[in-house]
């Protein structure tokens, strides 16, 4: 799946057999080493900045290099150097060869101070402090010893002579004991980090060093490790590059790799020794989510034979997995809570035959190397490769955690989405697991957003799927709580408080902190329902809803960088806006309670920056289809037929609202317009009414005025309208009923005009006949019903209560009844 440059591959210009990658410095100069054809060693610097190469030292003698570390000024080489062996010199160690471990004056080349000369393996390495590119008065060099100790030297130079550079009493050089009694440790040469393992009564027992500009250096954390090394023997790694082991015997040893990233991430990957050929298994431990995974994968036939170890790759939000010719696993490391959301590809297909069969070494960072070709890699996903699997993937668990992993990439954005965006619109029947429009809008909202808070991962919901009960193929998984790390100081800084602060959040936070719409939801419907029965509260509280609305809408038009050709944002539409409005005050407060030291101001444009994406996303999706299936404006006026474009828009619309409606979203004023619209144009009377009822359709003033206006009064619109009219909320049935010249409207105008006179009404005795010659028709029951009305409409209270309802009264009802009276009669 990595997209690997091959940037460093300068360093192989001359045709060695014995050329080999030695180190990588922190500031990504190669050293190397090779040998001529007399047997002497030359170290080689690679400048990975001007791409240049640079002779730093000869070894006029016949040895075998075993590490090599150059300080930041390359003034200093560190070697560790064994006698080579007459059967198969290169590359090999004699067991028992007396080792020693130089100091050289490279600048010029001058004095070689022997630090060790002792009977086991040393290996070198220089610190590189975050500091400034001029000369350090002192220079630190770690030595690791196969005796199962680390020192650490501290160096003075001088400058003599001009540049000359010189150890300053060579003679005595302090130092001072890092680590001792461990079987495993582990370099991080991008973050000057160690860490190793001791066993304590078998325990396996993970301990970190951080080594500070300031010469110090601290213990920051202890973890108890469920795994058992008391057989494994010694092993390092990242101490430079590791070839003294037979590679094709790598499946016979246990690996182990820590890693880390910039968001507090803490990950042990462990893979033990093979003990089945048809099966293999490794384990991931999430100290910043509190516990392990175990994953088990089927290697497929028993002639498929394992001869090279897992590798283990550190990709920033995932962790690669990687089995030369059997599978490809990306472990989302961020949010590793469903395995959803980690990709697994097993057997042969396209994502394993692209990757290198050869032995890999992971080194700090995302650098990799091939063993075979010497060559050294950075690796990286490559969006391109993600996006065309995307577009081929059959199975819902791959979509979804490609679309995640597309989405954590967060090279050009804009490009992505707007590819990922075409996918969705051509897919979205196509998952049956999840919802992909609420999983692209939620994911790629939380991934807009995320970097710019540490702990934003924490309070926003990363994913619209919240358990996954469907089948992994080619995997099976075992989730355990484990031990958190215990730290062992008590200021933090940088990666150190972001790890902190995802302990204490496994630790107290029951439940997640992740913000959800539910008093969002409530406090609509209140406000909703107060707006119907006019008892609303305070006009200052609903004026700055609707202001904050205003600045979502305006923030959205900002984002948008050509006109839009939906017709959208053509109304106020007052519930979507003070939907918009709420959400943001809502997370606003949501942020302000768990967010600590951060400014409000800051904090409000998160929230409304937040929104606005929701729905600008949204308009994407719409406009995506809408340019596809080329509409124009026209499509909201009712007075022609529908095509087939319209009903691709209109079932993209129904998904969107059905996406939107279960997280309780708000969608873009103008949308429910839109939208029943073109189900007035695609769906036949009985379907629309359906639709209507069940509250996948809303009626809105605009669109009802709209059909009113636009349509004829045939048989077949009248049906249409009069069922559209009766579906209408009260108050707005009052408007559209005035604007239809038609004796069903006014029958309706009638019937509401005397339910409100009556709703009260309290009948009394009738101390008089009633007077047939003021009326024109003798129906006696029509006569009583028109006089009780007018009776009642003289009243001042009567007058007061129905003000505004002009030309409506007695006389007007007695007309539509006897109009009614007659249409039913046929006359």
């Amino acid at each position: 799946m990595g997209d690997l440059s091959t940037g460093y591959s300068g360093i192989f210009e001359n045709n060695y057999e014995s050329l080999r990658v030695l180190n990588v410095e922190r500031n990504g100069n190669i050293i190397y080493t090779y040998k001529d054809n007399k047997g002497n060693v030359f170290f080689g610097l690679y400048d990975c900045q001007i791409r240049q190469n640079e002779h730093l030292y000869t070894f006029e003698k016949d040895l075998q290099v075993v590490s090599g570390s150059v300080n930041s000024e390359r003034t200093l080489l560190a070697a560790s150097l064994v006698q080579s062996t007459k059967e198969g010199r290169q590359n090999e160690l004699q067991p028992g060869s007396k080792c020693l471990t130089l100091l050289v004056e490279i600048h010029p080349v001058n004095n070689v101070k022997v630090l060790k000369a002792v009977d086991s393996y040393i290996w070198v390495q220089f610190l590189y402090p975050h500091v400034d590119s001029h000369p350090l008065p002192e220079n630190h060099l770690l030595l690791i010893s196969e005796e199962k100790y680390i020192e650490q030297f501290h160096i003075q130079v001088l400058q003599e002579d001009g540049n000359k550079v010189v150890i300053k009493n060579s003679g005595h050089l302090p130092r001072e004991r890092v680590a001792e009694d461990f079987v495993w440790a582990q370099w991080d040469m991008s973050e000057q980090r160690l860490y190793y393992i001791d066993l304590k009564k078998s325990r396996s027992i993970l301990k970190c060093i951080q080594f500070c500009a300031n010469e110090n250096f601290n213990l920051m954390f202890e973890a108890p490790l469920d795994i058992s090394l008391s057989d494994s023997g010694f092993k390092l790694v990242n101490f430079g590059c590791d070839n003294l082991q037979d590679q094709e015997k790598l499946s016979k040893y246990l690996t182990l790799c820590v890693f880390t990233n910039h968001t507090g991430s803490l990950c042990v990957c462990y893979s033990p020794k093979f003990d089945s050929w048809e099966q293999i298994t490794y384990s991931v431990f999430y100290f910043h989510k509190g516990h392990s995974k175990t994953f088990t994968a089927p290697l497929g036939s028993t002639n498929s034979r394992v001869t090279q170890g897992i590798t283990f790759l550190n990709l920033d939000y995932y962790v690669a997995v990687y089995l030369p010719g059997h599978f490809f696993h990306l472990l989302n490391i961020q949010h590793p809570d469903l395995i959803c959301h980690s990709l697994f590809s097993t057997g042969n297909n396209e994502v394993i035959d692209m990757l290198p069969h050869s032995p890999l070494q992971s080194l700090s960072g995302s650098l990799v190397l091939d063993w075979c070709s010497g060559k050294l890699y950075r690796a990286f996903l490559n969006q391109s490769y993600l996006l065309e699997f995307l577009w081929n993937t059959r199975l819902d668990c791959e979509k979804i955690a490609v679309l995640h992993c597309v989405l954590s990439c967060g090279r050009d954005p804009q490009f992505l989405e707007t590819k990922i965006i075409q996918w969705v619109s051509e897919n979205i029947s196509a998952c049956h697991s999840f919802d992909l429009i609420q999983e692209f809008i939620i994911a790629s909202s939380y991934w807009s957003t995320y970097p710019e808070t540490s702990n934003w991962d924490k309070l926003l919901p990363y994913s619209s799927v919240l358990t996954w009960t469907t089948e992994i193929p080619g995997i099976t998984l075992v989730t355990e709580e484990i031990a958190l790390p215990l730290m062992k100081v008590h200021s933090f800084q940088g990666y150190w408080e972001k790890l902190n602060f995802h302990l204490e959040y496994v630790k107290y936070s029951k439940p997640p902190l992740h913000y959800n719409n539910s008093v969002v939801r409530r406090e609509w419907h209140s406000l909703i329902s107060e707006e119907k029965t006019g008892k609303r509260r305070s006009k200052v509280y609903v004026r700055n809803i609707l202001d904050t609305a205003i600045k979502v809408i305006s923030n959205l038009e900002a984002r948008s960088l050509e006109p839009r050709l939906t017709p959208l944002f053509q109304e106020e539409d007052n519930p979507q806006r003070l939907l918009m409005g709420l959400m943001v005050s809502e997370l606003k407060d949501h942020l302000l309670r768990h967010l600590q030291g951060v400014e409000k101001k800051k904090i409000e444009q998160m929230a409304l920056d937040y929104v606005s994406k929701l729905l600008d996303l949204i308009c994407q999706v719409l406009e995506t289809s809408w340019r596809k299936h080329n509409l124009h404006p026209w499509v909201l006026h009712f007075d022609r037929q529908a095509s087939v474009a319209e009903c691709a828009v209109f079932h993209i619309m129904t998904r969107i609202l059905e996406a939107t409606n279960s997280l309780f979203l708000p969608l873009p004023p103008g949308f429910h317009t839109l939208h029943i619209s073109l189900g007035v144009h695609c769906l036949p009377l009985h379907n629309l009414l359906h639709y209507i009822d069940s509250g996948v359709l809303l009626l809105t003033e605009t669109a009802v005025t709209r059909l009113m206006e636009d349509l004829d009064n045939t048989e077949k619109n009248e049906k249409l309208k009069f069922s559209i009219i009766v579906r209408l909320p009260p108050l707005i049935g009052q408007k559209i009923c005035r604007l239809w010249d038609h004796p069903m409207s006014s029958n309706i105008i009638s019937r509401n005009h005397v339910k409100r006179l009556l709703q009260n009404y309290k009948k009394q005795p009738q101390s008089s006949r009633i007077d047939k010659s003021s009326f024109s028709i003798e129906f006696l029951p029509l006569n009583y019903f028109i006089e009780t009305l007018t009776d009642l409409e003289s009243s001042s209270q009567a007058l007061y209560a129905f003000e505004g309802h002009d030309n409506v009264d007695a006389t007007f009802v007695e007309e539509a009844a006897l109009k009614h009276t007659m249409m039913l009669l046929g006359l």
